[in-house]
């Protein structure tokens, strides 16, 4: 592979120093429930058969300390579950009374929703709240049929029906699918889509063996990845009115690299994405390892919020073995890995259920999702500037 000066490829050279993990978190994560609705074939999620919910006594816990934060940036509380909306309306609204408006910088709300939930009640507490909403939904017709409840019943119609009251409501949202069909026409296909919906972003996970499903294959080409995203990209800049996450993502490291900024992206202290679950449990990186127990480490916790302040957990978070053994995967990754300014380091979670550790360095995830990606959408610089 050549360098971005010089062509299609992936840039930066293998850093090395120090890696860090941020004090405070511009983004928390919130299980209100452990409990789902439907049953996608590709869930990673343990519990999601059971109905347990978050107390309002952890929501304030989490408050307190996000409050904290604001003080210094915004922060953006994400309820992510489970299905969220399981918990209803009512009992949703008293989980975000306690965070209020925030100190200095706002106090944000999200919520990640299959949308087979949404009525006139949710929607009033979308306007009202407000609350940001994101949709999971892979495609139309068939191109979402692993979305399916518990008696293997299709769940689209019920998920365009939320759509539709979200756009009658006027609340804006975003779309996340996930994808195994790599195969030609795919990514047009879903972008196309994806406008028609209304959405105004769209983000793109890719299939991927974590948690309690072991079913994805590696793909069988790289060059079938590659060729995906570069047609991602070429839909986007056909007709580009809305985003894509990814495609965001990896541009703000190209106008990096050609700026010289790089070095000093790679070099910034490492953004924690923490979980709170629906008892409390704090996971300051690697969300998706919530109520998964390693033979060496014992459960992935660094803390309960009920029992020391959320800050304070996130302060003392790299003494936590567990995630001390995550940042060393990173610290790896940095002396290794020429992507790294790109992105930081990987996912702890993947590399955690594709190898077993916490300080490894390259997976799937990282070739699928991160290199391919980049490499993807130059080969489509390099196409579109040789027409």
């Amino acid at each position: 592979m050549t360098s971005l000066e010089g062509g299609p490829a992936a840039a930066g050279a293998a850093q090395t120093g120090e890696v860090r993990l941020a004090g405070t978190a511009r983004a928390v994560l919130m299980q209100p429930t452990t409990l789902c609705n439907l049953d996608c074939s590709y869930c990673y999620l343990p519990d999601r058969k059971v109905s347990r919910r978050m107390s309002v006594d952890v929501a304030e816990a989490v408050a307190a300390g996000a409050r904290e934060w604001s003080r210094k940036h915004p922060v953006a509380v994400v309820w992510h579950g489970g299905e969220p909306l399981a918990v209803g309306p009512a009992y949703f609204r008293s989980l975000l009374e306690p965070f209020g408006p925030g100190e200095t910088h706002p106090v944000v709300h999200a919520v990640q929703t299959n949308a087979t939930l949404i009525d006139e009640a949710w929607c009033e507490v979308f306007s009202t709240v407000p609350v940001r909403v994101t949709v999971s939904i892979d495609g139309p017709g068939e191109h979402n049929a692993q979305r399916v409840d518990r008696a293997r019943r299709p769940s689209t119609e019920r998920v365009m029906n939320g759509i539709d009251l979200l756009r009658r409501a006027g609340i804006g949202f975003s779309v996340i699918a996930v994808l195994s069909d790599l195969s030609p026409g795919a990514a047009s296909r879903l972008y196309r889509f994806a406008c028609e919906l209304g959405c105004d972003n769209l983000g793109v996970n890719l299939a991927e063996k974590k948690g309690v499903y072991a079913g994805a294959q590696e793909p069988e080409s790289e060059t079938e990845v590659i060729a995906f995203w570069q047609e991602l990209a070429a839909s986007w800049q056909a007709d580009p009115r809305i985003r894509i996450r990814e495609l965001d993502h990896a541009y703000t490291y190209v106008r990096e690299e050609l700026s010289g900024a790089s070095a000093e992206r790679a070099g910034r202290p490492v953004a924690p994405l923490p979980l709170v679950t629906w008892d409390g449990h704090y996971l300051p990186i690697g969300a998706e390892l919530a109520g998964f127990s390693s033979p060496h480490h014992g459960p992935f916790t660094a803390g309960n919020v009920l029992d020391t302040p959320m800050t304070v957990l996130a302060a003392q978070a790299e003494a936590v073995p567990w995630v001390a053994e995550a940042m060393a995967g990173i610290a790896n990754c940095r002396e290794q890995c020429e992507y790294f300014a790109y992105c930081r380091g990987g996912q702890a979670a993947n590399k955690y259920f594709e190898t077993g550790r916490l300080d490894a360095t390259e997976t799937t995830h990282c070739r699928t999702s991160k290199i391919n990606l980049l490499e993807g959408i130059l080969r489509h610089a390099e196409h579109a500037h040789t027409r």
